[in-house]
Parts: C-alpha cells; structure tokens; sequence
C-alpha cells in the first residue's frame, strides 16, 4: 500500500544538483577540485603512457608521458579550471603552465634518477607512486601560480 500524499516525507533537496553547481562554479574551492580532477586523470593517462613506453627507459618514458600529458592538461586547466579560453591564448596557456611543469619535470626526474639509483630496478608501481607523490606537491605550486600569479588582470578603468 502506498502512503498517502499527505503522510509521505517531503521531497529531499536536490543534492547532486547542488553539487554540481557548486562544482561549476567560480569559487576557489571549486576550481581547486577541479583542478585535482583534471590532476588525477591526467596522472592516470600519464601512468598508462608509462608503462607502455617503460621499454624505452625510464627516463624517455618518463620526458614523453609528461610532455604529452602536460600539453592535455594545461588545456583542459584553461577551459574546464579556470574557464579562461576566452581570456588566454592557448599558447600562452602552455607556455605559463608549462613553465611551471618544467619544475616538476626536473624534480620528478630526479626523483626517479635517485630511485633508481638507490634502489635499482624498483617495479613500475613504485616508479609511478614517486613521480604522482613528486606531481602532487608540484601541483600545488602550480594551482597557486595559475589561480593568483599567471591570472590575467582587468584593465585598469580610467
């Protein structure tokens, strides 16, 4: 039997609505979580890139998934974080992000140099632990670069 109109629960909010326009919104929040969307799937197709170029070397393997991953990522940063492909060129979208992503290119690097170094052949698994542990901290920096030191500024009204 079912409840009567005026027995039945009122009708809960909305959440996943609400949630998905808080995500779209413009607040910092938001565009830190998307960011760390963005981060984590290109983290994961770095890592398939990885593995299937690891016969290279690490470190070819390692220089081709980042620059490939980080050309994606800055694009998908400029249109789906910052919502600014109206605003920056896509050019000087990779040339700001990706001067940041030299950062983490060179400390990734060395990060898997030291590692194999100490450790020899470690396993693949803990080769991509390294460097998405190495690209998490460096993602940061890069969040704060673009969200407050490559942000465009408004023209100063007169």
């Amino acid at each position: 039997m079912t409840c009567p109109p005026a027995l039945r629960p009122p009708a809960a909010p909305d959440r996943v609505g609400e949630l998905s326009a808080w995500v779209r919104g413009d607040d910092g929040w938001a565009q830190f979580l998307r960011f760390v969307l963005v981060g984590g799937t290109s983290t994961a197709l770095y890592a398939l890139l990885y593995i299937s170029l690891s016969g290279l070397g690490y470190l070819p393997a390692h220089l081709i998934s980042t620059v490939i991953t980080t050309i994606l990522v800055n694009e998908s940063h400029r249109r789906l974080t910052f919502r600014a492909e109206g605003r920056v060129h896509w050019l000087t979208a990779q040339w700001e992000a990706g001067s940041v992503a030299v950062i983490g290119l060179v400390c990734t690097s060395a990060a898997l140099t030291w590692l194999d170094s100490a450790a020899g052949s470690a396993p693949i698994w803990l080769q991509i632990a390294l460097v998405a542990t190495v690209t998490a901290v460096i993602g940061m920096l890069r969040f704060v670069a673009l969200r407050w030191i490559f942000r465009p500024h408004a023209p100063a009204e007169a």
